[in-house]
């Protein structure tokens, strides 16, 4: 992958060879620096990545260092090798267990990709009046938890503090999940037998979709190499697991959501970039024209609404971000201001309409969050056109129906 500028390797020490193997490969020119000049450095040498050995002296230089490199842009990866102790936001974890450079090749390439998406994007942001996500992307994150032993309750308070937690007991309920949400990580923890799990990565490194997929292990050693670029054994307490793989579930999240950014600039701006469905103007516009065609030519059309606790928000963005994944390619929707979401449904009756908002009713109901979990059920409405019909009676007989159920 061709880059911007070098890799910075910060060590007190001399370079272990799986770094040394890097410079080597003629793959990632490398810059050493020591802990002392690391800041400096990051400013003198404008690395591509930054590579730090955590073996000792870090500790009073850490901080600001990792301060330095997030005030970079655009996003400047930082990836802490051999980390004992909790890292900080922004340092994804690596262990160099066998010197394989391999595994860091693949984890500074997957690192990368996510700094030239970010290049791409502010190169392109002029083009359309597309606003940049602010605020940190692990607030948006959803990863699913896999277990069954003593630890995953704990798990799943430790890592609901800090993103949305979808919890499976088996492997088999993780591949639902899998194939019907846009996850941000993976945790496999305790609970399953060594046999078990190295079936469930080998078929994680199969299959494409996964493949840049943060995937923590916290329970077994792993005996043989995956083609996983962002996969990490962290074990310990789960506060500490939460911890350290936050960053490779951030960056993730970053990537999903420069991704959505993307493709609103390639729509002229009328994607939301952070649910992934239409802006409220594109969505007024294009239901009324849906309607009006409808009405001239004949058809079915039907809308179903989402409609969520106002005050748990989460439980919104993780709808609609399920709807924009599994809504058929006819079919769009929005994200409205009072913590609903409406889904318009194009050539459909309402018996079939009905069927569907059911089904991905039962997709929303696994999402929770922290020790205070917020009920995430939503209240659903379906209604169809009628000959007598306008998009502004059609949606209001909606809204009045959602009133009526939850009532």
């Amino acid at each position: 992958m061709s880059q911007s500028g070098p890799i910075l390797f910060v060590s007190n020490a001399d370079r272990p060879p799986f770094v040394a193997a890097l410079d080597e490969a003629r793959l990632f020119p490398v810059v050493d620096t020591d802990w002392a000049s690391a800041a400096r450095a990051v400013e003198e040498v404008q690395p591509a990545a930054i590579l730090a050995a955590m073996h000792g002296g870090h500790e009073p230089h850490m901080a600001a260092l990792a301060r330095k490199i997030a005030e970079q842009s655009p996003y400047l990866p930082f990836v802490a090798v051999d980390a004992a102790g909790t890292l900080p936001h922004n340092a994804l974890p690596f262990s160099s267990r066998g010197g394989n450079p391999d595994r860091l090749i693949a984890r500074l390439r997957a690192a990368l990709r996510v700094r030239t998406l970010h290049a791409t994007v502010l190169r392109r942001l002029p083009e359309v009046k597309v606003a940049l996500p602010q605020g940190d992307p692990a607030r948006d994150a959803t990863v699913l938890l896999i277990g069954r032993g003593a630890a995953y309750p704990a798990l799943s308070v430790a890592l609901g503090e800090r993103v949305g937690v979808v919890g499976a007991l088996s492997i088999e309920a993780a591949a639902k999940h899998l194939n019907t949400r846009d996850l941000d990580g993976v945790v496999l923890a305790e609970g399953f037998t060594a046999r078990v799990t190295d079936a469930f990565l080998t078929v994680l490194a199969e299959d494409t979709r996964f493949r840049s997929l943060p995937v923590i292990v916290t329970a077994h050693q792993l005996t043989q190499a995956y083609d996983l670029p962002n996969l990490e054994l962290i074990p310990g307490e789960p506060a500490k697991v939460a911890a350290n793989a936050l960053p490779l579930i951030r960056q993730h999240a970053m990537e999903a959501q420069l991704s959505r950014t993307l493709r609103s600039i390639d729509a002229g701006g009328w994607l939301d970039p952070r649910s992934g469905l239409l802006t409220a103007e594109a969505f007024a516009r294009d239901f009324a024209k849906a309607v009006e065609q409808t009405l001239a030519r004949g058809g079915g059309l039907s809308v179903a609404r989402f409609a969520f606790d106002p005050g748990n928000s989460r439980a919104q963005l993780d709808a609609a971000r399920i709807l924009s994944r599994l809504m058929r390619q006819m079919d769009f929707g929005v994200a409205q201001k009072d913590g609903s979401v409406i889904v318009v449904f194009a050539e459909t009756d309402f018996r079939t309409a009905h069927m569907i908002a059911r089904r991905l009713s039962a997709v929303m109901r696994h999402t929770s969050n922290g020790k205070h979990e917020m009920r995430s059920d939503p209240v659903v409405s379906v209604d169809s056109l009628s000959p007598s019909d306008t998009a502004r009676s059609l949606l209001a007989r909606l809204s009045a129906d959602a009133s009526r159920a939850a009532s």
